[in-house]
């Protein structure tokens, strides 16, 4: 749970929930106040959204993969491989604990 809030707390300093849809999160404008005529503050203010915005995608990515984790943890199914259902390798849910598949299946699925 505290990886969850965690990555909740970075997606807000970035981000906000789409208001047309709450499961969708996207980057904050950076600066409202950039003069038109200076060029060189638009294209900061352009690269600074851009930047946020790949950020905040991986940080979806992961937020959803940890929500999903815990969602099979209350199903029982957590640790175990998507594709064999056998379980995963401890090592592997060390280095990933949001994990879906095992080693040998890990290209299949994240």
């Amino acid at each position: 749970m505290n990886e969850l809030a965690n990555l909740e707390k970075e997606l807000k300093s970035i981000g906000q929930k789409n208001p047309s849809n709450p499961a969708d999160w996207e980057a904050k404008p950076d600066k409202m106040d950039v003069m038109p005529s200076d060029s060189n503050e638009v294209a900061d203010s352009i690269e600074s959204y851009e930047e946020n915005t790949a950020i905040l995608k991986q940080l979806e990515i992961r937020f959803n993969e940890v929500k999903a984790a815990l969602e099979r943890v209350k199903q029982g199914t957590y640790g175990l491989c998507k594709v064999d259902r056998k379980p995963i390798e401890v090592e592997r849910l060390e280095a990933n604990p949001a994990a879906t598949a095992c080693k040998a299946h890990m290209t299949n699925h994240k």
